[in-house]
């Protein structure tokens, strides 16, 4: 099957099939709710910087989540948070059957077999140096090699029951990676894939690198993460996700990038549009609350309608509990 022709895997779910029609208003389906999912299963640990944010083990799932559900939640996004497993040059721990990740999809396809799962595809918490690809011994990037990887990891989940796959490594081919693999091992007309398109460089990861223990053991991500003036770069990442075959495309952060999520439900008129609500901006509305600036739930919206007035149709965001009280 020619990458181009596969859809399917874009609207196999009722949720993703919700997602094709781009509304104008708010609704419970558009929040996805990011979830650090650690190696003890017995895990309730408080994230410090990251307002009412918790690392779980998979024991935890149930509690944390059924009546969040309850409430209408509908789509999560997992990231893994290994403590006590070895980490390598190439984050063999990322798709490791005992992974954090791929425990959890077994336990939330169990315990809620209607919730959406999507899955953080990265190599940075799984990763000795704690960057997003394989390095040299000069410490550049193996970058054919890194999205090689990525692949591996995306057909692992996929393979385990997630529903969607979100590569957030931003490595040079990995879309076309995934998808390939996804089509050759009968994925791809099952597992949607979410592209971190045009994922920045900024200053506002700070609470999640905290939350997941991913900052990168030395120098930075600036030569694979885009530059924040990149516009021009935004679009033609985009652009080339799309035709490498993402079934869905996102900008992250959010509120600093309203133009670029507007320039990409341009380009992607036809597909959903996803944005990242990242740690930093969820702590900087918090921190403005706290100190009486605003109403938490006023600036919350405002900001969320913004999102949609841009054109996004999908929030992974941390305020999601709070939206399904809201809505």
């Amino acid at each position: 099957m020619e990458i181009s022709s596969c859809l399917q895997g874009g609207y196999h779910k009722p949720l993703s099939r919700q997602w094709q029609n781009q509304g104008k208003s708010l609704d419970k389906s558009m929040f996805m709710y990011p979830i650090f999912i650690t190696d003890d299963p017995q895990a309730s640990d408080e994230i410090t910087s990251l307002p009412n944010q918790r690392r779980w083990g998979v024991n935890r799932l149930e509690e944390f989540l059924r009546p969040l559900i309850s409430k209408g939640l509908s789509s999560v996004i997992l990231f893994g948070v290994p403590f006590n497993m070895n980490k390598d040059g190439r984050g063999s721990a990322a798709d490791d059957p005992n992974t954090p990740v791929i425990q959890a999809i077994h336990t939330l396809k169990r315990l809620f077999p209607d919730l959406y799962i999507a899955c953080d595809v990265c190599l940075c918490e799984y990763t000795d140096h704690g960057h997003c690809g394989l390095l040299r011994e000069d410490g550049t990037l193996f970058s054919h090699e890194s999205a090689q990887r990525i692949g591996e990891v995306a057909l692992a989940y996929a393979r385990a029951g997630a529903d969607c796959v979100a590569p957030s490594d931003m490595m040079d081919g990995r879309i076309s990676q995934i998808k390939r693999r996804l089509i050759d091992s009968g994925y791809g007309n099952r597992v949607m894939l979410m592209s971190y398109s045009a994922k920045f460089s900024t200053s506002l990861y700070g609470p999640f690198r905290e939350a997941a223990g991913s900052a990168p053991s030395f120098g930075d991500r600036k030569c694979y993460q885009l530059p924040p003036h990149g516009r021009g770069l935004a679009r033609r990442a985009v652009q080339r996700d799309l035709n490498e075959g993402a079934d869905c495309v996102m900008v992250k952060p959010s509120l600093p990038y309203l133009d670029v999520i507007s320039d990409t439900a341009q380009l992607a008129r036809d597909y959903p549009v996803a944005c990242y609500v990242v740690s930093g901006e969820f702590a900087m509305m918090h921190a403005g609350a706290k100190a009486g600036i605003y109403d938490l739930k006023k600036i919350a919206f405002e900001t969320h309608e913004s999102f949609l007035r841009a054109g996004a149709n999908i929030f992974l965001t941390y305020f999601t509990p709070e939206f399904l009280e809201w809505l």
